[in-house]
């Protein structure tokens, strides 16, 4: 997998990164309201909600946390690499598993998604493991989905959280390190 931007810092997340990577879901949720895909994460900015300053304080505290810094714009990407989420159906093999990926819609941050995946095959190598997953929102356009096959993922299954008629739908994905 390769990266458009090859020479931007990377390295571990740490706590103080946790309001960077809140503005960055704050930008991705005003993107999808002005495209009009409002069930992914919803319609109002997350900064100051303490359930998601909590969540990412935990993403941003994590042994296997790392983010992209452009020296423009500041911390432009997040992943968040550990066991799997307990919503998705559970796997019999040793996995690494993609909790969280989040870039900017900035276009100086183009291509730091897949940067931060080629990271995650990196760790997955490194800790002999061939098996990454991640699951993302399955609705909307399916333009997420598209994403991560276009990284490598293949789909895996589907689960759905909540009650239904307002379940949010979620699509597991996988890739097999060669």
């Amino acid at each position: 997998m390769t990266s458009a931007v090859p020479d931007l810092p990377l390295r571990r997340a740490a706590p103080e990164d946790a309001a960077a990577v809140l503005r960055l879901f704050d930008e991705a949720i005003a993107w999808f309201v002005s495209i009009g895909n409002t069930g992914q994460w919803g319609t109002e900015p997350v900064s100051g909600t303490p359930r998601w300053e909590a969540r990412a304080e935990e993403w941003c505290s994590g042994d296997d946390s790392w983010v992209v810094e452009h020296p423009e714009i500041g911390v432009c990407g997040l992943i968040a690499l550990g066991d799997a989420v307990d919503y998705v159906p559970a796997t019999v093999e040793p996995e690494l598993y993609v909790r969280v990926l989040i870039g900017s819609r900035d276009p100086r941050a183009k291509g730091v998604g897949r940067r931060l995946l080629a990271l995650a095959d990196e760790r997955a190598a490194a800790k002999g493991v061939d098996l990454l997953r991640v699951d993302c929102y399955a609705g909307g356009s399916g333009d997420l989905v598209r994403f991560y096959e276009a990284c490598g993922y293949t789909r895996a299954g589907t689960f759905a959280v909540g009650e239904e008629p307002n379940a949010w739908p979620g699509q597991v994905l996988e890739r097999r390190l060669p």
